[in-house]
């Protein structure tokens, strides 16, 4: 079974329980649908970052958050970062969610691990094109323990991301598309 199977099956909760056999050809269809439907998008910039007193001072961007700050305590640049799946997997999770709700639940399974494997992908792009002496830190994102939700609409600014990938942010800072993500990852000088 591979890595996006797994990851579909944690999302659905199964945990150690066998997966039947009618879940699992559910998940094969949705993965193979997602790669037919999916306008995958990711943008990205790297910013010095400056630390002091348990905040993230990232260009103008000051970030109060303990659980952030300690993920980036080494770190001297972060990579502020967003991707999509687009518009056509919203569409196509609502048509689910009238006609057939057991496909519903599993395509919103497989659409989250579908956008980890593709966050997954830019970040090793990113990791790559570092200089050799350099180390990335695991994406941190909004919601992630104390880092607030409410700090989608300052990195969705600073990457003017609306304009470049089409995401948006509802009143509730819910992003639009659904499948989107935002985070920072930290860049070390060292390898750790």
């Amino acid at each position: 079974m591979d890595l996006r199977t797994r990851e579909a099956i944690r999302y659905l909760g199964f945990g150690k329980h066998q997966v039947d056999i009618q879940t699992l050809q559910l998940i094969q269809e949705s993965f193979e649908e997602l790669e037919q439907l999916a306008e995958k998008k990711a943008v990205y910039e790297v910013y010095e970052l400056l630390m002091k007193n348990e905040s993230v001072q990232i260009g103008h961007l000051c970030i109060q958050s303990k659980k952030l700050y300690k993920n980036l305590e080494s770190c001297n640049k972060v990579v502020v970062f967003a991707a999509t799946l687009g518009t056509a997997v919203d569409r196509q999770l609502r048509k689910y969610e009238v006609l057939n709700i057991a496909k519903a639940v599993v395509w919103q399974a497989c659409a989250a691990a579908f956008l980890e494997e593709f966050c997954d992908e830019i970040q090793e792009e990113i990791r790559r094109k570092l200089e050799p002496n350099c180390s990335i830190k695991p994406r941190f994102s909004p919601g992630y323990g104390d880092f607030s939700i409410s700090y989608q609409d300052d990195i969705l600014s600073m990457l003017n991301a609306t304009k470049r990938i089409g995401i948006t942010l509802t009143d509730a800072k819910m992003m639009s598309p659904s499948k989107s993500v935002t985070a920072l990852i930290g860049i070390c000088d060292s390898k750790e």
